[in-house]
């Protein structure tokens, strides 16, 4: 390599000696790495565990709503029937007191 009169050393051989040290620098060691990689580990389990339970309340909600249905269309298709029923008796009841009644003029 050329050597400057000052006993310098170029601008090139600095250039080259200031990129690998800045390279070497950027190395990470396998102990850092794998600190950093428990950690991120440990913050998914974290989520992952409350992700699970998120997901079985919803299941939970899920299932006690099909049930809360399922009893209104029950209760609903009762409902019909008893209106029905009440419907027939009215007639009936109708029929009753209109047979009284034109018996009571006949008298």
């Amino acid at each position: 390599m050329p050597w400057s009169p000052a006993g310098l050393a170029t601008p090139t051989l600095v250039s080259v000696m200031a990129l690998g040290a800045l390279s070497l620098g950027g190395c990470a060691t396998k102990a850092y790495v794998r600190e950093q990689v428990a950690i991120v580990d440990a913050r998914v389990t974290t989520v992952d565990a409350k992700a699970s339970d998120a997901l079985q309340r919803a299941d939970a909600a899920n299932a006690a709503a099909q049930a809360a249905a399922t009893a209104a269309q029950t209760a609903g298709a009762d409902a019909r029937t008893a209106n029905q029923r009440i419907d027939q008796l009215t007639t009936r009841v109708d029929t009753i007191e209109q047979r009284t009644v034109t018996r009571r003029t006949r008298h």
